[in-house]
């Protein structure tokens, strides 16, 4: 269980933050980076969600995905180290269930005859931004597990693939599945 009775701690005055291990880092750090991220991708998705209270199903997706992002900044701030106690982990099901998802709303959407604009509908927008700082995420992800001693899991970076895809896919929903897309006009402005 998490206690947060006292909010500031003055601790990182000095331009450090402790992971979830009690090790120091400094602010800059690429791990803090990544999680810090997926905590902005959980912001984006918190402002749609002020724009989908009309629609149940949909809406309790996106609440999962949010319940699922803190797991994974949990996750992040926790690097797994061999012979350590096993920690909140990003799993394969949550993956799973991710592409469920993605494929319930695709099943309902038109093919694609051009590349898609952000726009639409308010909700369609701001997944879109949502999408843009998950795929930031992933980068971020990828490049810390590429560094020698920073492990991260494969399940975590699978989950911030996949959740890009399903925010694209959901930004078509949004657009009455599709219909109210913005679609790119290759050189239309020349």
């Amino acid at each position: 269980m998490v206690v947060l009775n006292r909010i500031y701690t003055k601790t990182g005055d000095d331009g450090t933050t402790a992971l979830g291990t009690g090790e120091r880092r400094p602010k800059y750090d690429l791990r803090i980076e990544a999680y810090g991220t997926v905590d902005e991708t959980n912001a984006a998705i918190g402002v749609v969600r002020l724009h989908t209270r009309d629609m149940p199903e949909f809406d309790a997706m996106l609440g999962r995905i949010q319940n699922d992002l803190f797991d994974l900044g949990a996750d992040l701030a926790v690097p797994e180290r061999e012979g350590k106690a096993e920690r909140l982990r990003v799993v394969a099901s949550q993956v799973e269930r991710l592409e469920r998802d993605i494929d319930a709303l695709n099943e309902k959407l038109a093919p694609l005859t051009s590349f898609v604009l952000p726009g639409g509908t308010p909700s369609a927008a701001y997944l879109h931004v949502a999408r843009t700082i998950c795929r930031r995420a992933e980068r971020t992800m990828v490049e810390l597990a590429a560094r020698p001693g920073e492990p991260v899991g494969a399940a975590g970076i699978q989950y911030m693939n996949r959740l890009s895809d399903f925010l694209f896919v959901a930004s078509r929903a949004a657009n009455q599945n599709g219909a109210g897309d913005v679609l790119w006009v290759p050189g239309q402005n020349r």
